[in-house]
């Protein structure tokens, strides 16, 4: 089991804010002013989250950006289902990666499974599958 290296994570996790948040970008680019476009953009990017960052990955073990970093969100235990609850609330769980000034976030940087704070609460794992 490899777990995968921050760097990749990283880049995984904002291939998967800017797909998501695309609708929300475009709308404001090319209509700033219109609130209503603004709202309903909103809405169509937080379906695209819940499809991907929650259904999707808890179902596979890999959002958008995962897939295309080869990487995969498995339990700590090992097993592949992380189920669509368990993605969720570590996507809610990542506030605390933020909260504590960041240092959630960097901590796949010391930590032997390479883990957010996030992971441990929520006991997932993000491996390597190259």
């Amino acid at each position: 089991m490899t777990y995968a290296h921050w760097s990749v994570r990283v880049v995984s996790h904002m291939i998967d804010i800017l797909a998501c948040g695309a609708p929300n970008i475009i709308a404001g680019v090319f209509d700033p002013g219109n609130v209503a476009l603004q709202v309903g953009m909103g809405a169509v990017s937080l379906s695209l989250l819940a499809y991907n960052r929650w259904y999707l990955a808890g179902r596979t073990g890999q959002s958008w950006g995962k897939h295309l970093m080869d990487t995969t969100m498995v339990r700590s235990d090992g097993s592949p289902e992380v189920g669509v609850l368990r993605a969720f609330l570590r996507d809610l769980a990542h506030l605390l990666d933020t909260l504590s000034c960041f240092v959630g976030w960097f901590w796949p940087l010391r930590d032997a499974k390479r883990q957010t704070f996030a992971d441990k609460l929520a006991s997932t794992a993000v491996l390597s599958t190259v």
